[in-house]
């Protein structure tokens, strides 16, 4: 992205903000509530085309929301196979959800899913396309805190596994410092800060150099800690 900018109602809630994710990368993206993540995570998915700058993004790319969006009419291998075409289909669609331990819940109905169940649906729903690019727009957030870890857990290994680039909006810091390569802060429409994430995975919050990474953060988001007071 180069000096992307999006407005709604004469605001620019993006203004001018440049962003690159390298193949394979995984990004995750912080910020206030209203800072503008998700219309981000929007304009990389097609979705929000009503902008100015330049945009480039793969073709195949995938998106998870914070909500798992399954059609409550069609079983839960239907959802996931929405758009697929060929005669493999079905098959792709079986080892996806094996892949996220869903293969005992194949011919369920959306609505007998737990939300841990539906949110890796949809998370299969997403992979079995092979993106070049996955958007996870805040996909643990409903989530328990048990089921969260087991989430995140789950995102990593898949994502060590295929491979895509990644961008994550979230809310959880620890959830970003976990995950990704880079956190990025998102203010006043643009990326105002980059920061590296280069502990060895899998992560341990009691890092010297995690919890260093996550006091910072916090302070950059307005959150007082007592390493940053």
């Amino acid at each position: 992205m180069r000096g992307l900018r999006r407005e709604f109602g004469g605001r620019a809630v993006i203004d001018g903000l440049d962003l690159t994710v390298a193949p394979g990368e995984f990004v995750a993206l912080l910020g206030r509530s209203g800072c503008g993540k998700s219309t981000l995570l929007r304009v990389l998915a097609g979705i929000d085309l009503d902008v100015a700058g330049a945009v480039s993004v793969p073709r195949r790319r995938a998106v998870a929301f914070q909500e798992p969006r399954l059609l409550p009419w069609k079983r839960v291998w239907r959802n996931v196979a929405l758009g697929l075409r060929g005669e493999d289909a079905r098959g792709r669609v079986l080892a996806a959800l094996d892949e996220v331990g869903l293969d005992h819940r194949v011919d369920a109905w959306p609505l007998t899913l737990s939300g841990g169940e539906a949110q890796r649906a949809a998370l299969a729903r997403a992979l079995v396309r092979e993106p070049d690019l996955l958007l996870l727009d805040e996909p643990c957030a409903s989530l328990d805190a048990l089921t969260r870890l087991r989430m995140q857990a789950l995102i990593a290994d898949l994502w060590e596994r295929h491979a895509p680039a990644v961008v994550l909006v979230t809310h959880d810091v620890d959830e970003a410092l976990a995950l990704a390569d880079r956190a990025l802060v998102m203010s006043d429409g643009v990326i105002s800060e980059d920061v590296a994430i280069h502990a060895a995975r899998p992560r341990r919050p009691a890092d010297p150099e995690i919890l260093a990474l996550r006091a910072h953060l916090l302070e950059l988001l307005g959150v007082p800690t007592p390493a940053a007071s």
